[in-house]
C-alpha cells in the first residue's frame, strides 16, 4: 500500500512539474497565428484611432496579424457581447472604451457583465473630450458666444452622439445641466458615423474624444470650441479649457483599454500586455498618441482593473443625476 502511494504521489509530482515546465512555453509559443481584435463601434471612430495604429505595430513587432474586426451597435455592447462569448484561448481581445463602464447603467439587461466576463489586460489611450461644431451651421466665433446664441434659442441645436449611454451621450448631458442649455440629442451608431454627419452638417454639435476630431479640426471641417478639463490640450493649445471658461467639473475624458475573455490563461495574459507595451512605447506609436492628444497611462493589470470598476461606480452617479436615458 505504501509502495501504491508512493506510486500515485510520484505520478502527481511528475505530471504536477510537467504542467508546471510547460506553462512558460505555451505563454511563449503566442501568438503562434492572427490575433482578432473585436471593436466595438463601426469603422472611423475613435477607436479606430487607436486600434488601427496598434494593430499595424503589433504585426510589425510580432509577425502575426493583429484583424480589427468592427462590431457596432447599442452604445458598443453589441460587440461587448460577441467578445464576451469568444474562447479564452488568446486569440480573441476586445478593445472597449470609457463607454462600457456606462453601459451597465443605462443598458438594464445586458447579457454580458465587464468584470465578470473579461479579464482586464490594459488602458491603451486617455484622451480629452472636445466640444465642437460645424461652422457652416453655427455661427458663432467661440465657446460664450455659441453659449448666447443656445440660451437665446432653447432646442435650436442639436448634437450627435455614438450612441444612447455613450461617453458622448453623458458629456451632452453633462454639459446641459453645467450651462443650463437645451439641446436636443441625436444617436448614431458609433462615433465615426456621428462625426461624418457632423462634419456634412446633418448636426450642428458634438462632444467627441479628441482622437478621432482631430484631423478634421485640422482640416476646418470642424470647429473646436473646448477641451474638457483643467488644462488645454499640447495638440491643440489654441482651444481654451473648460476650466478657464468657468466649468471647473467638467471633466469628461475618452479613454479605450484591452481586454480578454475571463478565462484566458495567465501566461497568455501576460504575453498580450508585453506585445501591447512594446507597441506603446514605439517612436511610431508615440508619435500618434501625441497628434491625438492622447497619454498612455502605464497601468499595471490590477491598476487597469480598479480603475474599471471606480468609472463605473462614477457613471452610474453621473447617469443618475442627469436623468440620461435610451432614446
Amino acid at each position: 500500500m505504501t509502495q501504491g502511494f508512493n506510486r500515485r504521489q510520484a505520478l502527481g509530482a511528475a505530471a504536477a512539474a510537467a504542467a508546471t515546465f510547460s506553462l512558460p512555453s505555451f505563454g511563449q509559443s503566442w501568438p503562434a497565428k492572427p490575433v482578432m481584435m473585436v471593436v466595438p463601434f463601426p469603422a472611423g471612430g475613435g477607436t479606430d484611432a487607436f486600434a488601427r495604429p496598434l494593430a499595424a505595430q503589433f504585426a510589425k513587432q510580432s509577425g502575426k496579424q493583429l484583424i480589427i474586426d468592427n462590431r457596432g451597435g447599442a452604445g458598443g455592447t453589441v460587440g461587448a457581447s460577441i467578445a464576451a462569448r469568444a474562447a479564452p484561448d488568446g486569440y480573441t481581445v476586445f478593445m472597449g472604451a470609457v463607454h462600457h463602464t456606462i453601459a451597465p447603467s443605462m443598458y438594464p439587461k445586458l447579457d454580458y457583465d465587464l468584470e465578470r466576463d473579461f479579464v482586464p489586460l490594459t488602458l491603451v489611450a486617455r484622451v480629452p473630450q472636445v466640444v465642437v461644431i460645424n461652422p457652416k451651421r453655427v455661427d458663432a466665433a467661440d465657446y460664450k458666444a455659441f453659449v448666447a446664441l443656445m440660451r437665446k434659442s432653447p432646442g435650436r441645436f442639436n448634437y450627435g452622439s455614438a450612441g444612447s449611454g455613450t461617453s458622448h451621450h453623458l458629456a451632452g448631458e453633462l454639459f446641459k445641466q453645467q450651462t443650463k442649455t437645451f439641446i436636443t440629442h441625436i444617436p448614431y451608431r458609433g462615433a465615426g458615423p456621428a462625426l461624418q454627419a457632423l462634419i456634412s452638417g446633418n448636426v450642428d454639435m458634438m462632444f467627441d474624444g479628441l482622437g478621432s476630431s482631430s484631423a478634421h479640426i485640422k482640416g476646418g471641417r470642424i470647429k473646436a470650441l473646448m477641451v474638457s478639463g483643467a488644462k488645454r490640450s499640447p495638440a491643440f493649445p489654441d482651444v481654451p479649457s473648460a476650466a478657464e471658461l468657468g466649468l471647473p467639473d467638467y471633466t469628461v475624458t475618452t479613454w479605450y483599454g484591452l481586454w480578454a475573455p475571463k478565462g484566458t490563461p495567465p501566461e497568455i495574459q501576460a504575453r498580450i500586455v508585453d506585445e501591447v507595451r512594446k507597441a506603446l512605447g514605439s517612436d511610431e506609436l508615440k508619435a500618434i498618441w501625441a497628434t491625438n492628444g492622447a497619454e498612455f497611462p502605464n497601468l499595471t493589470q490590477q491598476q487597469f482593473g480598479q480603475f474599471v470598476n471606480a468609472e463605473i461606480t462614477r457613471w452610474a452617479t453621473v447617469v443618475k443625476a442627469s436623468g440620461a436615458t435610451l432614446d
